[in-house]
């Protein structure tokens, strides 16, 4: 009744101290920054600046990547708005404040209950001379599938208004004919377009000819082509070697006339000499984080790559002091969230066999611990680099990674080898990232889909071979909006639409939840996840000018009906409420199938039943989609294994199961009542 239960399970901290911030006069002296001069020459002439800047310029990945690789995205906007007024003050030179998109925008209302568009807006409040930068999916927007081309084109019309000023465009398939309509829209805002080339492979190995040195060569000048007014080059798992990053930049400045823009992740623990043989090439920009946001699977040190260039040739200008006095705001947040934490500690080299990103890394052991295989994660790790190769050694950035990812957890939790999964005559629940990936919904893989398997996946049926958008049907925009308004009873915003169409029920439930509970983000953040101790007074801003004083007193014995009185005080006055202890609810009876008994159905691994496709006594046959379950964004459909009829439906939406939990019972088709039922014979008077 105290506290998130998002961390339920977690060691409690104890008293969390307040995160340290420099002395800044709110009012003082505001250079214009490298966002004035974005506005000031347009992005066409910025990216020419860039071209010709001699110092390497810096991109600061600690208020988006550096988190979501480290503590599985969830630093709160609360802790990023507190240090952004510092950024403008002391830190204009960076090129660029990498803050919003890629998983962000689902964890911030999934499970931090906040609004991902307040975050931007505010953040550009407190930030105005710094460009802020996304991170956008191309097609896939900040989704895991791709959405028709007006639903793009909206999205990241809305981002621009709203105060994103670079987007790094990256297709998970690097298709560019995936990125263009993203990419339009872009151009089109008026926003700076980064387009990405995902690095993955390593072009110094011979025996890996599919991502040579002549494919990204070849990548560039097509992105080039395509209108990019910089070049990105996405090394997403840290797989570019020092070596490889000096080779590729060169390459490239040879071959494209936009500027280079190197971003890496540190899990070998390499990247930072990958960053500077990048900068000794003549790469242009380059990312890092704060120091206590660095390292593992985030970004290399910035403070490390800022004093290794100091007074040489790529100086990157930024102030020592300042970044000090950041980095010691930052380590003291970090302790926050260190229930987030991946167990990981140092450096690991095995990324260049499982080729795992780093943003997906921290993620991925979250969904495991939840599926309660986390002692496993090294058979997870191989299971990955197994799947990658089956599915044809793809280029692994979300949502592929995701598909790589979850069809890895199946094959740990079922106990199942490659073989098993190959098998044609093996029959498996592929997790529906893997049936959208060999139906093209993500697009065309370079060198095309293994087609064995996927006849396998897609059970013989049909798949794309056009871009995805092409094949979707354009959304009406202002009917989706009639019709949200009839369902959250309010107008609804630009932006909460652009939310729901990105992710209709997580939208759905982020926005019962505001109605309930109102804005959450303004509460500090141990006070969110661990809520008050006894005693503690919080002063509660909830909104300019209004502050609402809160003495947390006692909690009672629950009642007979599991409700518990809290007492606390508000502005002095004593208060009450009655709060139920969902903690005392009995367990929900849980029944194992029979193994032996192709009727009963399954839980494939742990979860929740998201959705049914069938009721009872409905007629299935073998194949037919039975039910759904999701666990950690990981959606699992459950197929009948025989023809028959549907007699009891045991885990209904919303069930918690485990692995092996029975959900449904098929009986089997009886052969005579069948013979009778598909007869032409007139039924008798």
């Amino acid at each position: 009744v105290n506290g998130n239960p998002e961390v339920r399970g977690h060691p409690d901290p104890g008293p969390l101290r307040p995160a340290p911030l420099p002395d800044v006069p709110f009012r003082s002296h505001l250079e214009p920054g490298t966002r004035g001069l974005l506005k000031e020459l347009g992005p066409e002439g910025f990216a020419r600046w860039m071209r010709d800047e001699q110092r390497l310029l810096i991109t600061d990945t600690s208020f988006r990547d550096a988190h979501q690789s480290l503590v599985a995205t969830r630093v709160r906007t609360y802790d990023l708005l507190r240090i952004a007024p510092v950024y403008a003050r002391q830190l204009s030179g960076l090129l660029s404040l990498e803050c919003w998109g890629g998983a962000t925008f689902d964890v911030a209302m999934r499970f931090l209950k906040e609004d991902p568009w307040d975050r931007l807006a505010t953040l550009r409040e407190r930030v105005p001379n710094i460009p802020l930068q996304m991170l956008l999916r191309a097609s896939n927007a900040v989704g895991y599938k791709n959405y028709p081309d007006n639903v793009v084109r909206f999205f990241v019309a809305q981002a621009a208004e709203a105060g994103v000023d670079i987007f790094r465009v990256f297709d998970s398939l690097n298709w560019v004919e995936n990125m263009r309509v993203a990419m339009d829209a872009v151009i089109e805002s008026g926003a700076l377009c980064e387009a990405a080339i995902c690095y993955t492979g390593d072009i110094l190995d011979p025996a890996r000819s599919k991502y040579d040195l002549a494919y990204y060569v070849g990548l560039g000048r097509d992105l080039e082509a395509a209108g990019a007014h910089v070049l990105g080059i996405k090394d997403m798992a840290g797989l570019c070697k020092p070596e490889a990053a000096r080779r590729l930049v060169r390459a490239l400045r040879e071959e494209v006339g936009i500027p280079i823009h190197f971003h890496t992740h540190d899990t070998s623990g390499a990247a930072a000499a990958s960053v500077l043989a990048a900068a000794e090439a003549g790469v242009d920009a380059a990312d890092g984080a704060i120091d206590p946001m660095s390292g593992l699977t985030s970004q290399p040190n910035l403070g490390a790559i800022v004093e290794a260039l100091r007074n040489t040739e790529r100086d990157t200008g930024l102030p020592r002091e300042p970044l000090a006095q950041a980095a010691a705001y930052w380590e003291t947040v970090r302790t926050y969230y260190a229930g987030f934490e991946s167990p990981m500690r140092a450096g690991a080299s095995e990324v260049y066999e499982h080729e795992m990103p780093g943003g997906q890394y921290t993620n991925l052991r979250q969904q495991a611990q939840a599926l309660g295989i986390e002692g496993r994660w090294r058979e997870v790790a191989r299971a990955y680099a197994e799947v990658n190769q089956m599915l044809g050694d793809i280029i692994k950035v979300t949502p592929t990674s995701k598909a790589v990812g979850d069809l890895a957890v199946l094959m740990v939790t079922n106990d199942l080898s490659a073989d098993d999964v190959l098998d044609p005559e093996r029959e498996i629940a592929f997790p529906e990232s893997i049936v959208e990936y060999f139906h093209g919904d993500l697009g065309q893989p370079p060198g095309g889909f293994p087609e064995a398997l996927q006849r396998k996946v897609l059970k013989g049926g049909e798949h794309l071979t056009v871009r995805p958008g092409e094949a979707l049907a354009p959304i009406d925009l202002e009917g989706t909006r009639d019709e949200l308004q009839g369902e959250v009873g309010h107008p609804v915003s630009d932006t909460d639409l652009a939310s729901h169409l990105m992710y209709p029920q997580v939208f759905a439930e982020f926005a019962a939840f505001q109605s309930l509970y109102g804005d959450v983000s303004v509460l500090p953040t141990p006070v969110f996840f661990w809520g008050l101790r006894q005693e503690e007074e919080l002063a509660l801003e909830i909104e300019h000018g209004v502050v609402l004083i809160v003495r947390f007193l006692a909690v009672g014995e629950p009642d007979s009906e599991g409700l518990r009185s809290i007492f606390f005080e508000l502005n002095g006055q004593p208060r009450e409420v009655k709060v139920r202890d969902r903690s005392l609810a009995p367990p929900a009876a849980r029944r194992e199938a029979d193994a032996d008994d192709p009727g009963h159905i399954a839980a494939p691994m742990r979860g929740i039943v998201v959705s049914l496709s069938v009721a009872a006594g409905q007629r299935v046959a073998v194949g037919d989609r039975l039910a759904t379950l999701e666990a950690m964004k990981m959606e699992t459909a459950v197929f009948s294994e025989t023809d028959g009829v549907v007699e009891e439906i045991v885990a209904t939406v919303g069930t918690h199961v485990d692995a092996d939990d029975l959900l449904l019972v098929v009986k089997a088709a009886d052969d005579d009542s069948d013979s009778d039922d598909d007869s032409d014979d007139p039924s008798p008077d």
